[in-house]
Parts: C-alpha cells; sequence; structure tokens
C-alpha cells in the first residue's frame, strides 16, 4: 500500500464508481447508450481507470513510480473522453443548427489535438532529473486539463443561452453535473496552490472525490428520475363565452 487511507477515503475513492457502474447497467437496459453512446462509454471508462488506480494503490507490491506512470495514462485517455462528451453534449443541443453542429465538433477536435500536445510538452519540458518529476507532471497537466474543460463546458452553457437552445432532460444533467466536478476541482487546485498549503492536500482530495460522488448522483437524479408532468386544471371559461354558450342553448330549446 502506497499510503495509508482512512475509510472515508476508500468510500469517496470507490463508491462514486460503484454507482456509476449501476447506473450504466440500468441505461443499458433502457438503450440509453444510443443516445449518448459516448458518455456511455465514459461511464465504463471512468470506473475501470478508477479501480485500476486503487488497485494499484493498495496492493503491497505496487510502487509509487508505477501507480503515477498509471496515472500519467488514464489522466490522456480520460482527458480525451471528457472532451468527446462535452462534443456529444453540444450536438444534443445544436442537433437543429448543422452550421453550429459543425463548428462545434471543429472545436472540440482541436481541443482534443491541443490536448495531447500538451501533454507532449509537459513530459518533454518536466525535468526527469526531478525525483519527483513524474507527480508534478502529472498535477500540471491535470491542472492545465481542468482549464480546458472547464472553458468548454461554459462555452456550451453560453451558447445554449445566446441561441436560447432548448436543453433535454439528459443533457441538461450531464452538463450540470460535468460543470460542477470541473468548476470545483479547479478552484481547490487553485487555492491549494496559491496559499502553498500541500499539507492539506487530502482535505482537497476528500473534497475532489465528495464533488464527484455529487455528480453522479446528479446523473442518477437526471437520468433514471422522469420529469413530472405538470397537472393540467380546468381552468373555467370566460363569462363572455359562457353567456355565448347560454344563448346558444336558448335559441336550441326554443326550436
Amino acid at each position: 500500500m502506497l499510503h495509508s487511507h482512512s475509510l472515508l477515503w476508500h468510500y469517496l475513492w470507490l463508491a462514486p464508481d460503484i454507482l456509476q457502474v449501476a447506473l450504466a447497467v440500468l441505461l443499458y437496459r433502457r438503450g440509453f447508450y444510443k443516445a449518448y453512446p459516448v458518455f456511455f462509454a465514459y461511464l465504463i471508462y471512468e470506473a475501470i481507470e478508477t479501480f485500476t488506480l486503487y488497485a494499484v494503490d493498495v496492493l503491497p507490491w505496487t510502487t509509487a513510480e508505477s501507480y503515477w506512470r498509471i496515472f500519467w495514462v488514464t489522466l490522456i485517455i480520460g482527458g480525451l473522453v471528457k472532451f468527446a462528451v462535452i462534443g456529444e453534449l453540444l450536438r444534443h443541443l445544436t442537433y437543429s443548427r448543422s452550421a453550429l453542429a459543425k463548428a462545434g465538433d471543429l472545436t472540440f477536435a482541436c481541443a482534443g489535438v491541443g490536448l495531447t500536445l500538451l501533454a507532449v510538452l509537459v513530459a518533454a519540458y518536466t525535468t526527469p532529473h526531478n525525483p519527483h518529476w513524474l507527480v508534478a507532471g502529472a498535477l500540471l497537466l491535470l491542472q492545465a486539463t481542468y482549464v480546458v474543460q472547464c472553458g468548454l463546458i461554459l462555452f456550451v452553457f453560453l451558447l445554449a443561452a445566446y441561441f436560447r437552445l432548448s436543453w433535454d432532460r439528459a443533457t441538461f444533467g450531464i452538463a450540470l453535473g460535468f460543470s460542477i466536478v470541473f468548476c470545483q476541482h479547479l478552484a481547490s487546485r487553485a487555492v491549494e496552490v496559491s496559499f502553498a498549503l500541500p499539507e492539506n492536500g487530502i482535505v482537497f482530495d476528500l473534497l475532489n472525490m465528495a464533488t464527484y460522488h455529487v455528480c453522479v448522483l446528479i446523473w442518477c437524479y437526471y437520468l433514471l428520475v422522469p420529469r413530472k408532468k405538470p397537472a393540467i386544471s380546468a381552468q373555467p371559461l370566460p363569462e363572455n363565452n359562457l353567456a355565448v354558450w347560454n344563448r346558444e342553448l336558448e335559441r336550441l330549446l326554443q326550436k
């Protein structure tokens, strides 16, 4: 085991992804993967990624170096998958406007290429002679990834507001969950770095995991709980309509 963790740590690390697997199974039975194949793939990939990193962390024969090397790989792949999910959300928003949909696909393709180049640059310019270069480079790439993802999800919300695009329940729920995770992680990392609080890193890690737990619960609510149909109350007819009805009835009765 690389570190001694509390029961809360283990719960917050595993519980969201266990719940995510259950969510994926229920959505598969409903045929959800046909409408949102990228997000469905993300649910599966994220669970596999978490279980892999957890196993590397808790197994006694693993090393810190092997953990962080695997973390690098999962970070790059996971970042690309998240970009694809945001692109899928944008396509659902702009399905009736082909020009906006094409522009959105181009934007997210460029973002994916940019992320890959960023990973290469971080790997190239992080000093390998530093014994902590794997950790420092991974955290730098993680921060840069969240900056781009936070900007993209904000772009989606602003685009929807500006063009008055209508959200369907699933698209809004997925976007809401991701936006909370991106913004919270970016803010907590900025506070940790700005105020030089490395000793409180465990607190921020727990906060990040708890936020993702909330995110998965949001997805469960929006994707599994059907929207309540508003009750249609009987509206009384206006007095002028009643007068017309009364007059016509009198005319019919007199015949």
